[in-house]
């Protein structure tokens, strides 16, 4: 376990950091009234799910995991998880039926959604639950699943998690909720509460980590328990202590890397309990987005649609890859593109912020040097008869100016959205229909993602 010195804290005190840090932990410590109702929920809970067990028949065992099993949750939290555990030899479809009917029992007004296979989700006592089934496997390198592991990332952290350190991972969880790099889902690809805790063990507390983290020079690895051998291509590695060819980190984006590291750096230099507590912007009304853009003199464009019936969690990679192929496209075309960015809610958008929006009639193609003779021929067997300008001969080459295929990145993205790379199912949803937003007419996205644009045309670290 890493314990790295305290660092140069500027022009404040260590006070200064210890009394910002006591007050932010009262404020996320779970009082004795909120630990006894969430664990008698958390009980009955149980105790439910074993008596359905008996009423169907089913041979299994329940365990109450996460965050709130293992004392470090913040105070206002309210998730509860629990998993239902089938011996491994149980085909898939009947664990996935027994699992179903269990929680549906537990949680009759709950839902059904679906990770690697499907699981109850629904609310008891203002606490949101999920009932979730998985195998009992001997080892987290035999899983079947992913939710297999968590198990396994239990126990070997309630062996290891003392009141003192579960204390300073609801402060590190907290410090990453303030600056919007937690939570391990493929919208915020943040750290995870898991990797927050190991980070926490890892390096020896709050402090700790963040003096560390205001260090790192990626690619970082860690590896707890000295066990992995395999090689990860991602800025942060923490090899899973129960799995040793995982990274928990896997899915931690570099920015959010990088923006740990910048307010661990800031924090320390200047300790203040904002930097904890994260605000929401206000909304941006159309004029505000009008305003932005007058201000910018860009060319924005959005590509609004209705989005793909499909959980976050793979939308939003399908999102950003399609946001990926129109950048690029529009690049290759010669509309430069500033920024830009997803959206999501009751409709979806593409959004990009053009510093180059149209182009001339004409472009210059170059074509094979004079002395390359049969290819040099082609080019001008080609362009001989045609309205190009030319061919003519710069410096050593052939060169025509010939028509342009698209002169505005509206006409691209009319003409030829379906030639870059695209998410799949954005792709299907797309060809059902789809708007091209351009100009002071993005405005009318205000509406819908006034807090989003608000982010937008005001960043942050």
């Amino acid at each position: 376990m890493l314990s790295p010195p305290p660092r140069e804290r500027g022009h404040m005190t260590g006070r200064d950091l210890d009394e910002v840090v006591s007050t932010v932990r009262q404020r996320v410590t779970p009082s004795e009234e909120e630990r006894r109702r969430l664990q008698r929920t958390a009980d009955e809970l149980i105790s439910e799910a074993e008596a359905a067990m008996d009423d169907l028949g089913i041979e299994a065992d329940v365990i109450q995991v996460g965050s709130t099993a293992r004392g470090t949750w913040v105070s206002g939290d309210r998730d509860i998880d629990v998993f239902v555990r089938f011996d491994p030899d149980r085909p898939r479809a009947e664990l996935e039926r027994c699992g179903l009917e269990i929680g549906k029992r537990v949680l009759p007004d709950g839902r059904e959604e679906y990770a690697e296979h499907p699981y109850v989700t629904g609310q008891r006592d203002g606490f949101d639950v999920d009932l979730v089934p998985c195998y009992r496997v001997e080892s987290a390198t035999e899983i079947e699943s992913a939710v297999d592991r968590t198990p396994f990332h239990n126990e070997y952290l309630a062996a290891r998690i003392t009141a003192d350190v579960a204390d300073d991972v609801r402060l590190f969880k907290q410090f990453l909720k303030g600056i919007r790099a937690y939570g391990s889902d493929l919208r915020t690809r943040g750290f995870s509460g898991y990797l927050s805790e190991l980070l926490v063990l890892e390096y020896g507390g709050f402090e700790a980590v963040l003096d560390a983290a205001s260090d790192w020079h990626p690619p970082v690895r860690l590896d707890p328990e000295d066990h992995g051998t395999t090689t990860f291509d991602d800025p942060l590695v923490v090899i899973d202590p129960t799995d040793p060819e995982r990274n928990v980190a896997a899915v931690v984006a570099a920015e959010n890397v990088a923006r740990l590291q910048h307010h661990a750096r800031a924090f320390l230099a200047d300790p203040t309990e904002s930097r904890f507590f994260a605000e929401e912007p206000d909304s941006l009304s159309k004029r505000a987005v009008r305003n932005h853009l007058e201000r910018r003199d860009t060319t924005p464009l959005a590509v609004r649609f209705q989005p793909p019936d499909i959980v976050e969690d793979q939308l939003y990679p399908q999102l950003r890859r399609s946001l990926d192929g129109l950048h690029t496209g529009l690049d290759q075309h010669g509309f430069e593109v500033l920024r830009g960015t997803v959206l999501a809610d009751t409709t979806a958008v593409l959004f990009v912020e053009l510093s180059v929006a149209s182009r001339p009639a004409v472009e210059r193609h170059e074509g094979p040097p004079v002395h390359v003779g049969e290819h040099a021929e082609e080019f001008l067997s080609k362009y001989a008869e045609t309205n190009a300008y030319g061919p003519f001969i710069d410096a050593d080459r052939y060169v025509v100016e010939r028509e342009r295929s698209v002169t505005t990145a509206r006409e691209f993205v009319e003409e030829r959205l379906f030639e870059v790379s695209l998410g799949a199912q954005v792709e299907t949803a797309l060809a059902e229909d789809y708007d091209v937003l351009t100009g002071a007419d993005v405005a009318s996205l205000a509406p819908e993602f006034g807090t989003e644009l608000a982010r937008y045309f005001n960043p942050t670290a």
